[in-house]
């Protein structure tokens, strides 16, 4: 398997963790632009002072929730996948397997993609590379699985289940795809 070293989570205080903590549950409940930081220093028990000594600006704090979102996501997937290798299962349906159990948790989709469909464009740069950064780790790891050619593919068609589940409220979306990426990898 290729060197899909997980995205390194923020490293902080423990006022600066309560703010990340409060801005992923909030930004991810509720979305980005329409989360207040009155909000997230409330919800965290700190002033705005400690948010901004932290983070610098909501941008940063954006970053930051991404990166913790990132590198939570990763690990459990690299987890699942080192165990299905481990018990001879296909580690490409390993990862169908746990995006749908995680979709049926966070019926609100993939944050990354909620971020760029929010921010797009708008983000700052160092925002937009986090966001493309993380699709980029979920396509080397197909890649790296299945091989380039039908990983693209694959991912592709993990990327798309996972929005469809979300907009449909449909998480059978996923174990159809899981289905389609089965032919397609072999």
């Amino acid at each position: 398997m290729a060197d899909l070293t997980p995205v390194q989570p923020p490293i902080t205080t423990p006022g600066g963790q309560r703010i990340l903590e409060a801005a992923s549950e909030l930004f991810y409940l509720h979305g980005i632009t329409t989360t207040g930081l009155d909000l997230v220093v409330e919800r965290a028990g700190v002033t705005k002072r400690t948010l901004y000594q932290r983070f610098g600006s909501k941008d940063g704090l954006i970053r930051a929730y991404l990166a913790a979102r990132a590198h939570k996501w990763q690990s459990l997937v690299l987890a699942r996948v080192r165990a299905a290798i481990d018990k001879q299962a296909d580690p490409v349906e390993a990862v169908f397997d746990l995006t749908y159990e995680w979709v049926s948790d966070n019926p609100r989709g993939c944050g990354f993609v909620n971020a760029w469909a929010e921010l797009g464009d708008n983000a700052g740069p160092e925002t937009q590379l986090a966001i493309r950064q993380e699709k980029l780790w979920m396509r080397a790891l197909f890649d790296s699985l299945a091989g380039s050619s039908p990983g693209e593919s694959v991912h592709e068609l993990y990327e798309g289940a996972l929005v469809c589940a979300a907009i449909l409220g449909d998480a059978e979306t996923i174990m159809r795809a899981k289905s389609a990426a089965r032919q397609l990898a072999a």
